[in-house]
């Protein structure tokens, strides 16, 4: 069975009792080691019991008697060896928390963030088993998901660790109690189980669904318990929000506002505190990312504006010769209206379409709306209904402005129209309530219209659950907005299961990357030893192919597996200089017994056939003074020159030396060595500015190579910091930056601010009547 993680041992570990701490910080540390096992502990319990549940179910459920024996077996050992599960998995916390402040090794039990951050040494280079990589995905996975669920509270709780540890702000990766080194701890706990690797990813899912489910709440519990105990008692998260009437009354304040964070936000990087940069956006489509901002306006506030709008247009409109004014119509009463809104709803445009504007589907309930025969339909609405027709076709054009031609979400959009005039004429503060569930399902609609994606990365598996969530809306909607709750929520969870499968694909393909960058350093390295081994060495130029071909292969692969600290890594190194001596012209040095099967031994190491390995052997052991045979080095080089080599089908990242980078180019290439993993770029596709994102999953500081993702976590390119950076000089390219709002709530304020501007318009056009 593999072994993904070392099994605790059986040494004495310290507690927080023995811990050399000071009195408070382990007064504390007790309190929080006794507030974190009194939750896991019952729901661990409850685990195991689910989990042995499972295993029943799954023998009883088994297709051949072969399978169901595993369960047995499998449950049988859980049954066994469960009661060392609980204390061991409390253990490992409590030696957690001991460690907090060992300048050595961070809170976690790791190396510390300066060693994980400097150059990776070739003692670390080893392949990985499949079931290593598909167990470390699993936890990470879910380490990463109830990291996002409980961001804003992990980042407090960081801050006040690292007052405990006097050291600068823990992030959740070095958090004692922070998801991570949480789940990494129950792994290790598992594994005196001894259960087979399909078991304990099976199990890992239990915990995720019966422990870590009330993660969130646990993290609000450790930081209310260290307010209480007056650790940073004032310490919150306050988004700045720069509203125009203060950007002109105090730019001082604004400008301190743009360039100092908020208490408990992430310290800014040097590179970004320099250039004034806001946070860059990391967040996949679906994870929650900008939050709601509200504006407390009523709606007799909204009315104001509008009248002061309609005042504005009638002075500037020309004026006409006056014609019979004619018999002013019947309003429409709001329940007539109602009903007609239901009939349209259900005669939704179904094909592709442009956004329909608001007033085009007032017209078309004004003209269906008392039809009577000879008479004309009734052409007003109310003040209060009209204006909410008027509102709502202020949003939905700035929401066109913000779509990017997506006819099918278009479509879409039209669908909603209906069901939200009819929200919004039974509850005229709906657009007021940024929590409103109808304004969430159209923000998430309209999002995934606004996504920059280009046709061809279009996801097939999202435009269907927007279709039914829509439809679930047309289909329930009697009044009451738990449709559209109903429909957002499934939408959102389809979301978070897109996200999460994007996020494992993006994963499996920065593993690649870093194998990649590894077997790329390995050559490296294995080219400069066999440079250091023949500087100065007249060798006959075929030895020299053989050397730089077959033998650095078997260099590059006994690096990776050994490292260059290795016994097996000095021990080629002298075999290196042995081929060397024995076709160095003129000296005239035997090779050593036995140096002619070592060769041939390490050649079949890296796969080549028998035959081929001997006669390789052969044309490096015998000498220059034999090493004559030209038919046999003719055969020999075909069959080399035909044979793939380690690592030969990816492309090498070694490139043509560029020209240097100017200052702004500089600055470009700093920004995005001080970017975190998972921003997104946008990088334009043509001479009409379309543009495309793509995330930056992973780069390297050594080789400077870049790894580019889609929306679906699907790899798309790799490129060199390099050229990212003059890139991003000449305009080409440039980082996503984090929205404060979401794409609604910046779409309404726009259109507030339009009617802002006629109000402020109107109160001039006043004035200057008055001067006159």
């Amino acid at each position: 069975m593999s072994v993904t993680f070392d099994p605790l041992d059986a040494s004495p570990r310290a507690t927080l009792a023995t811990a050399a701490l000071p009195r408070r910080v382990r007064r504390l540390l007790e309190q929080l080691y006794a507030l974190v096992s009194d939750e896991t502990a019952p729901q661990l319990e409850r685990m195991l019991a689910e989990f042995e549940q499972q295993l029943f179910r799954q023998a009883d459920q088994a297709r051949n008697p072969g399978l169901q024996s595993g369960y047995l077996e499998t449950l049988r050992l859980v049954r066994l060896r469960r009661s060392d599960l609980i204390p061991r998995y409390l253990l490992a916390l409590e030696s957690s928390l001991t460690r907090l402040r060992d300048p050595g090794r961070d809170a976690a039990g790791g190396v510390s963030r300066l060693a994980a951050n400097a150059a990776p040494v070739f003692r670390e280079l080893r392949l990985v088993d499949d079931s290593e990589v598909d167990e470390s995905t699993v936890l990470r996975s879910i380490a990463s998901r109830h990291e996002s669920r409980a961001g804003l509270g992990l980042l407090l709780l960081g801050q006040r660790f690292g007052v405990l540890a006097g050291a600068p702000a823990f992030d959740s990766e070095r958090l004692p109690v922070g998801p991570q080194r949480l789940i990494r701890s129950f792994a290790e706990a598992c594994q005196p189980l001894q259960i087979s690797l399909e078991s304990r990813l099976d199990l890992y899912r239990v915990f995720d669904q019966q422990v870590m489910l009330g993660y969130a709440a646990l993290v609000e519990s450790m930081n209310a318990l260290l307010t209480r105990e007056n650790v940073l008692p004032s310490l919150s998260f306050v988004p700045l929000r720069a509203r125009p009437a203060a950007q002109t009354a105090a730019p001082a304040a604004a400008e301190i506002a743009r360039t100092e964070p908020a208490a408990g936000s992430p310290p800014q990087t040097p590179a970004a505190a320099a250039t004034g940069a806001a946070r860059p956006h990391t967040a996949w489509s679906g994870q929650a990312g900008a939050t709601p901002a509200a504006d407390a306006l009523d709606f007799a506030t909204l009315q104001q504006w509008l009248s002061e709008r309609r005042e504005l247009v009638d002075k500037l409109r020309p004026r006409t010769p006056a014609a019979p004014t004619p018999a002013p119509a019947e309003p429409l009463d709001t329940a007539e209206l109602l009903n007609a809104l239901n009939q349209i709803k259900e005669e939704g445009p179904r094909g592709p379409q442009p956004l329909r504007k608001i007033a085009d589907l007032r017209q078309a309930l004004i003209a269906r709306s008392r039809p009577t025969d000879g008479a004309p339909a009734p052409a007003t609405l109310s003040r209060e209904d009209g204006d909410v027709f008027e509102l709502l076709g202020l949003l939905f054009e700035e929401i066109d402005q913000r779509l990017r031609g997506d006819a099918m979400i278009s479509t879409l959009l039209n669908r909603l129209q209906a069901p939200l005039l009819h929200a919004a004429l039974q509850d005229r503060s709906l657009l007021a309530h940024d929590g409103h569930p109808a304004l969430q399902l159209l923000n998430t609609v309209a999002e995934a219209g606004a996504r920059w994606t280009p046709t061809e990365d279009v996801d097939p598996q999202l435009h269907e659950p927007l279709r039914q969530a829509v439809d679930h809306v047309i289909e329930h909607y009697r009044g009451s907005p738990d449709a559209f709750d109903s429909a957002n929520q499934r939408l959102q969870d389809h979301l978070q299961t897109l996200a999460r499968k994007a996020e494992v694909t993006e994963r499996r393909h920065v593993e690649a990357a870093r194998g990649k960058e590894k077997l790329e350093l390995a050559k490296r390295r294995a080219f400069e030893a066999l440079e250091a081994s023949t500087a100065d060495q007249r060798l006959p130029r075929f030895v020299q192919t053989l050397l730089s071909q077959a033998w650095a292969d078997v260099l590059t692969l006994t690096l990776l597996r050994h490292g260059e600290e290795s016994e097996a890594w000095k021990r080629q190194l002298e075999i290196t200089r042995q081929i060397v001596a024995a076709n160095h012209s003129g000296a005239g040095i035997a090779p050593p017994r036995g140096l002619g099967a070592d060769i041939e031994h390490a050649l079949t190491l890296v796969g080549y056939h028998a035959d081929d390995a001997g006669a390789i052997s052969r044309q490096l052991t015998v000498g220059p003074a034999l090493n004559d045979e030209a038919a046999s080095r003719t055969e020999l080089a075909m069959k080399l020159r035909q044979r793939s080599r380690l690592g030969e089908d990816s492309p090498p990242m070694a490139r043509a030396p560029m020209p240097s980078r100017d200052a702004h180019e500089q600055e470009c290439w700093e920004r995005i060595r001080a970017l975190p993993f998972g921003t997104w770029f946008e990088f334009v596709q043509n001479q009409q500015g379309d543009a495309v994102r793509r995330r930056l999953s992973w780069f390297s500081p050594v080789t400077d190579n870049a790894l580019f993702v889609n929306q679906r976590g699907q790899r798309v390119g790799e490129q060199s910091l390099d050229s990212l950076a003059r890139m991003m000089a000449r305009g080409q390219a440039r980082v996503v930056e984090q929205e404060r709002n979401r794409l609604v709530d910046r779409a309404w304020h726009a259109a507030l601010d339009v009617l802002r501007g006629f109000g402020g318009a109107r109160k001039n056009a006043d004035a200057d009547g008055a001067r006159t």
